[in-house]
């Protein structure tokens, strides 16, 4: 067995008990480097149990890092080994270093969200680096019963969630945004099982919520949802369909509590309508 592994282990499991404080000669940055090389480790335990939670308590909660150490954190989760990781594998245990890797960015960013430490150059090496990712991650498990959460789309969904909070996060941007969670819905192999349609809506919630997107603009990308109901029937046409409808709805009853307004109402039900084979009068055309 892995001893180096196993310390580290033995080690995050002490450091929670201790509410993620350090003893007097510790350096976090030699954990920071072991949790890294760990990151998408095939075991949820470590991972998912000891990893993240202690990323999330040192970046967010304690503020543990310096803007000089975060960035050096972003760079090496941005790079080949960690968020492009066997990138473009589907069913292969490396889909855990990447989408581990996807949630500590979300991290990173709300982080610079609330306090800036990225320059303009670093966080386009962040946003480009993210769409690429969520564009071409092809492994869409959600849960995987060897391994746990691998769940891509969904944590995926919550890094662009936060990348579209942030100030430099630009019309054109939230517009790039929604084309690739258009994209990921409209994967024409996989219909999403574990709440990524609700993970996704998330972002779209966030845009309307927080005004940063025209109405207009998002009721428009609706409509693109629904366009997947119209096109030729095959097992492709119907994937799309079903995880456009179940989106659709998944935003609609998020937002319909606190008002839709007209235009995105009218837009949301259309779409529904039409991406609804069981509404009236198109039962018999199912398939």
């Amino acid at each position: 067995m892995n001893s180096v592994r196993i310390q580290l282990m033995t080690d995050l499991q002490r450091i929670e008990t201790e509410h993620y404080r350090l003893r007097e000669g510790e350096e976090h940055q030699r954990f920071i480097s072991l949790m890294l090389e760990y990151i998408g480790d095939p075991q949820p335990e470590l991972r998912d149990e000891l990893i993240y939670p202690a990323f999330y308590e040192w970046i967010l909660e304690q503020r543990l890092f310096s803007s000089d150490e975060l960035r050096g954190i972003t760079a090496v989760l941005l790079d080949e080994q960690h968020l492009f990781h066997g990138i473009g594998g589907q069913g292969e245990d490396t889909v855990f270093t990447r989408t581990f890797t996807t949630l500590v960015i979300g991290l990173i960013i709300q982080r610079h969200r609330e306090r800036p430490f990225l320059d303009a150059a670093g966080f386009l090496k962040v946003k480009t680096a993210l769409l690429r990712y969520y564009i071409e991650e092809k492994d869409l498990r959600g849960y995987v019963e060897e391994g746990g959460w691998a769940h891509s789309a969904a944590h995926g969904a919550d890094a662009l969630d936060e990348l579209v909070q942030c100030p430099e996060c630009d019309e054109p941007l939230q517009l790039e945004v929604l084309e690739v969670v258009r994209r990921k819905l409209h994967n024409g192999v996989y219909i999403f099982r574990d709440e990524e349609d609700e993970r996704m809506a998330t972002i779209v919630d966030t845009m309307i919520r927080g005004n940063l997107l025209a109405r207009k603009r998002i009721a428009e990308w609706i409509g693109s949802l629904a366009a997947s109901g119209s096109q030729p029937g095959s097992r492709s046409q119907y994937i799309n369909r079903v995880n456009s409808k179940n989106f659709v709805r998944a935003l609609y009853f998020r937002r319909e509590r606190e008002g839709l307004g007209q235009e995105l109402h009218e837009a949301l039900l259309t779409a529904e309508l039409n991406v609804n084979k069981f509404t009236t009068g198109t039962i018999n055309s199912v398939h």
